[in-house]
């Protein structure tokens, strides 16, 4: 019988929901496939003369600091409802965890936030794509983050410091709410 995580990586993957740069939590996507992909991009740019500027970004932190209800409205807004999303609010409310060290536990604390890592919900962890649209390569692995651009003419020379002060923005709003200028 498939399980819930292959249906729902399955219903996702058909409907394009996760970006295609993922190489984290899918099958036959590792960190060697996204690091093929970026050798490939670099080689073939090189090889044509062309420079590459490249930023690697790690997000902190990035899988405990999902918002629960975002997330939940996420699923809604991709077609999840009925047992499913139940199961899943269910399975992201009401937890908690402790810490051990050596033969004593913490009390326990509530987790607010968070998805684990490994789960069917880390791979939606990837809007991160849509920020740059077409006019930055990006790949994905988890919270790690390989931002590019072929420098094939003088007009791209400033792409990809354009992309990382958008990105700036934008992490910004979503920790923070509205910025004003």
């Amino acid at each position: 019988m498939e399980s819930n995580k292959t249906k729902m990586l399955y219903y996702l993957l058909q409907n394009n929901l996760i970006s295609r740069h993922q190489h984290g939590f899918l099958s036959r996507h590792s960190t060697c496939t996204q690091l093929l992909e970026c050798v490939n991009d670099w080689t073939m740019a090189t090889n044509n003369l062309h420079c590459v500027d490249v930023a690697y970004i790690y997000f902190l932190k990035a899988f405990d600091s999902v918002c629960h209800y975002k997330l939940i409205y996420k699923l809604e807004s991709f077609g999840f409802g009925g047992k499913l999303l139940a199961w899943i609010k269910g399975y992201l409310t009401n937890r908690t965890q402790c810490v051990k060290v050596g033969n004593s536990l913490s009390s326990l604390a509530s987790v607010l936030s968070g998805v684990p890592q490994g789960s069917v919900l880390g791979p939606l962890i990837n809007d991160l794509v849509d920020v740059f649209g077409n006019f930055l390569n990006v790949k994905l692995f988890a919270d790690d983050v390989k931002v590019y651009v072929v420098i094939d003419d003088d007009a791209k020379v400033h792409v990809l410091q354009t992309g990382l002060d958008l990105l700036k923005k934008v992490v910004r709003y979503v920790a923070t709410g509205p910025i004003s200028s």
